[in-house]
């Protein structure tokens, strides 16, 4: 690592152009999982265009985005830096610290720094004309494209969502527009009309080396599609790809790589220019608003915000000159290395991501094991925890800065990160904590701190206490919580010794009933489990529901706290007789009076 930034102490050089520069298209779509293409596997979502490019171009299995969420990553593809490197590690402006969050956030920066060189700047400075077409979410005025780079920005400014997705693209009150969009015919739809400004601006610059940056703001929440597109699709069963806006939100986006790879055909210009598809962070799939959520990036686990495959792992498809092989990873962070390497442009700027080009070109032909690095110390909407994570090779280790949790997974027998080996190779999560640690001390990365303002699930007025999966902590090897709608909730509770806490602030304290919300499958019921708060405790055993997911509320014992404060309910199982304990979604503690 210590090569990366030698270079910083050496003067600015300019890029030098090689002759017969190609021209470079960067397509990056906004929340989009790899798994929600045809070419990757989905049978719900119609991608035809997508998938006929992965069939003439090379598509990438081991592709990762540099954060779980869009702001992070989009910096990252603009600098070949480490979101933590660059402070920038959450989305913009990101999540406050609220009182449930164990541990306050980092002050991050809120813009990319003027002084950072972009992919638009070393293309520019090559002679390249250089466009940036939809989402920018790196900063507002004074930050903008066209203050990193670009001769041209449409849409591009400061905020994370659309305006609106259909013409008139302006805020509700009329009193902000996107930018370059001021005219546009009643009733556009805005995935339509980012993909003409991008087809003008590859009209216009035909004859010169260009560099089209098409940044869709779909398929980003609000959830907004066509009419007619959506009646195509019929809504499908829980925990599966169903969501037809959706669907018809990538078919749209679907239809736009099309025309823009058409343009490029028509014009005689695809032998010769780079095209680049890929998304920010995984598919959303967890509850964030309307119609949500949007999607189910299965076999991989969980989603957007998360340091899982599901949140990480995403679509990349390239084409174009010196591009042949694709049986390598490949990170956000390579993309800017590796678009100026098959440019043949040399630069002394240091990054932490990596050129492939000559491994693309086949020149190179060593097997690539994947070494990156994340660092997201952020609670994130879709409501995960402030972590890091690092993949070497098969392993990727995860651990939780508000917790003492530990997970370590083989990807190569384990994609869906089922199986949590940290108890069993105790030696690679020790080799992997200290890889992660000496990393982020190198790039500087900032560290949540505890929060002074954490008052854990208050009482209610009314005396009850309402204690919801999602701000518990599991203990052990295999139990977790599991945030996708159709479960939400703790279960892969297949180890007896594994266990749940959860704190809790008590103003009126005395003796409360205990209501659980669980479900436990066929065969499995008849647990014995404890639950307590100090020295007070009870027994309860779990009822067979008919299924894991089938949950039902059901009392639980009596429970006395004595003293007002911050007190901490456990909850571990005595006997397992079936193959899990149960699903626990919530727990309830209600006054006796």
């Amino acid at each position: 690592m210590r090569r990366l930034f030698l270079a910083l102490a050496l003067p600015f050089t300019p890029v030098v152009a090689a002759a017969g520069q190609p021209n470079v298209v960067l397509i990056v779509v906004d929340d989009l999982g790899q798994r929600d293409l045809g070419c990757y596997g989905s049978s719900y979502h119609k991608t035809p265009h997508l998938d006929a490019f992965a069939k003439t171009g090379v598509k990438l299995t081991d592709a990762y985005a540099a954060c779980p969420v869009c702001s992070p990553t989009r910096a990252a593809l603009m600098t070949g830096k480490h979101p933590a490197r660059l402070n920038l590690t959450d989305w913009l402006p990101g999540q406050a610290t609220s009182p449930n969050h164990r541990l306050k956030r980092p002050e991050i920066l809120m813009q990319l720094p003027l002084e950072e060189r972009t992919l638009a700047e070393e293309l520019k400075n090559a002679g390249y004309v250089t466009g940036h077409v939809g989402k920018w979410h790196l900063g507002g005025k004074g930050f903008e494209p066209t203050k990193h780079g670009f001769d041209v920005n449409i849409a591009g400014d400061d905020t994370g969502t659309p305006l609106s997705y259909f013409a008139p693209f302006q805020n509700k009150a009329g009193t902000r527009k996107m930018p370059g969009l001021e005219r546009a015919t009643a009733g556009e739809y805005l995935t339509d009309r980012l993909t003409v400004e991008a087809e003008k601006f590859i009209v216009s610059n035909q004859n010169k080396p260009f560099f089209l940056y098409l940044a869709h703001y779909a398929v980003h929440t609000p959830l907004v599609a066509k009419k007619d597109l959506q009646a195509k699709y019929k809504v499908g069963p829980p925990g599966t790809q169903n969501n037809p806006i959706y669907a018809a939100m990538i078919e749209s986006m679907d239809e736009s790589v099309g025309r823009i790879l058409k343009t490029l055909d028509e014009l005689k210009l695809a032998e010769k220019t780079i095209v680049i598809f890929t998304s920010d962070n995984g598919g959303l799939a967890t509850r964030e608003g309307p119609n949500t959520p949007a999607t189910n990036n299965a076999p991989f686990r969980e989603g957007k915000g998360h340091l899982y495959e599901g949140g990480v792992r995403v679509p990349f498809i390239l084409r174009g000159p010196g591009i042949k092989v694709g049986d390598l990873p490949i990170n956000s962070l390579d993309v800017m290395p590796t678009v100026l390497g098959l440019c043949g442009l040399k630069t002394n700027l240091a990054f932490d991501g990596r050129d492939l080009s000559k491994r693309l070109a086949g020149v190179e032909h060593l097997p690539i094991a994947p070494l990156y690095f994340w660092h997201y110390p952020h609670y994130a909407n879709q409501g995960s925890r402030p972590g890091g994570a690092v993949r070497s090779g098969p392993w990727k280790y995860i651990e939780f800065y508000d917790s003492d949790r530990r997970e370590l997974f083989d990807l190569s027998k384990d994609v869906s990160e089922s199986r949590n080996l940290a108890f069993d190779r105790r030696d690679v999560v020790k080799e992997l904590a200290k890889r992660l640690d000496d990393w982020r001390s190198h790039v500087g990365g900032k560290m949540p701190t505890p929060n002074p303002e954490y008052r854990p699930n208050p009482q209610a007025a009314d005396g009850t206490i309402t204690l919801l999966g999602k701000w518990g902590d599991a203990h052990g090897k295999q139990l977790r919580f599991e945030p996708l709608p159709h479960k939400d909730t703790f279960g892969f509770w297949t180890v007896k010794d594994d266990f749940i806490t959860w704190d809790f602030e008590v103003v009126k304290p005395g003796s409360f009933e205990l209501e659980l919300m669980q479900g436990c499958g066929k065969g499995s019921g008849g647990a014995e489990v404890e639950l307590s708060v100090g020295d007070s405790k009870t027994t309860h055993t779990i009822k067979d529901t008919g299924g894991f997911q089938a949950f039902e509320k059901l009392a639980a014992g009596v429970l006395t706290i004595a003293n007002a404060g911050r007190h901490t309910l456990t909850v571990k199982a005595k006997t397992k007789p079936g193959v899990a304990v149960m699903d626990l979604r919530q727990v309830v503690l209600r006054p006796i009076k």
